[in-house]
């Protein structure tokens, strides 16, 4: 081996050797940058994953936020409306204690004689459509000849017979009498049409009542002799069906009736007084509806 190769072999192994240490060296090294690099790679997800939890966290709270917000006006709305509630059936409590009052102050029996065969004679006149019973002083009506299912619209024949009735009520001999309108019907509920004007069969009772007292009063009959009831359901002549549609029980009964005090009954026809507080009854719209007791 020549000199030269000696040489080279002494300067190439060693640069070997430094070569090899630097490479093992290298492996060590990358191997700890891939673990840092894996580690980092996994926080940065994680923390992303915690900023999006974050962000959902915050937007769950301001939409309980919202959502306790919108309940409390809620509440507060209800409880106004329970207050309004309370305040319409105190008075229709006191209403109906008025009501009271007044029915327990009439006399209710036999009608004087002209006035008793006026009504027997208007009862022949309209059978079927009219009955009249002299030991209480009672017309009644049934409301399938009287009404349409569901409306309180009076047809045409009943119209006649209450015309006819009204100049009965505008006798002399009638003056002495208030009358008392009753409405009826059976337990069937009413429908979800019907319900638009009239709730329940209690509202349908009272406002059928209403509409008799109306063409009693357009045709001359003091409206301040006439009170209106509606008895819905409740008062039935026999026992309603299963399915509550019962024709007996679905009537109009109009009572003529001696109050502890007729002046104010015949003081309504009479040529009117001057007076400061005795005003003209308005015919131009009916008068406004009872507040049902019902809920």
């Amino acid at each position: 081996m020549s000199a030269f190769a000696h040489a080279v072999r002494r300067i190439t192994v060693p640069v070997i050797l430094s070569l090899a240490a630097m490479t093992l060296t290298g492996c060590v090294g990358q191997g700890e940058y891939d673990n840092l690099y894996t580690a980092n790679r996994s926080l940065t997800a994680r923390n992303a994953e915690l900023q999006r939890e974050r962000d959902e966290a915050r937007a769950a709270l301001e939409l309980l936020k919202k959502s306790m917000g919108s309940g409390e006006g809620a509440l507060a709305a209800l409880q106004k409306e329970n207050a309004e509630l309370r305040r319409l059936y105190d008075k229709a409590l006191a209403d109906y204690k008025d009501l009271d009052a007044r029915m327990a102050g009439l006399d209710f029996g036999r009608l004087d004689p002209t006035t008793d065969q006026a009504l027997e004679a208007l009862a022949k006149q309209y059978p079927g459509l009219m009955t009249y019973d002299p030991n209480t002083g009672m017309l009644r009506f049934a409301s399938d000849l009287t009404f349409d299912s569901g409306s309180d619209a009076v047809k045409d024949e009943a119209k006649r017979a209450l015309s006819a009735l009204a100049e009965v009520l505008k006798s002399s001999s009638a003056l002495q009498y208030e009358i008392i309108v009753e409405g009826h019907t059976d337990s069937q509920r009413v429908s979800a049409n019907t319900q638009k004007r009239h709730a329940t069969n209690r509202h349908l009772s009272a406002h059928r009542a209403i509409s008799v007292i109306d063409v009693l009063g357009n045709m001359g009959v003091p409206y301040g002799r006439m009170m209106a009831a509606g008895w819905g359901e409740y008062r039935p002549l026999v026992t309603n069906a299963p399915n509550g549609n019962t024709p007996q029980n679905r009537r109009v009964e109009i009572f003529l009736a001696k109050g502890h005090s007729t002046g104010s009954a015949t003081a309504d026809v009479a040529a009117p007084a001057p007076s400061p507080t005795k005003a003209t009854p308005d015919r131009s719209k009916p008068p406004a509806k009872p507040i049902d007791l019902t809920k």
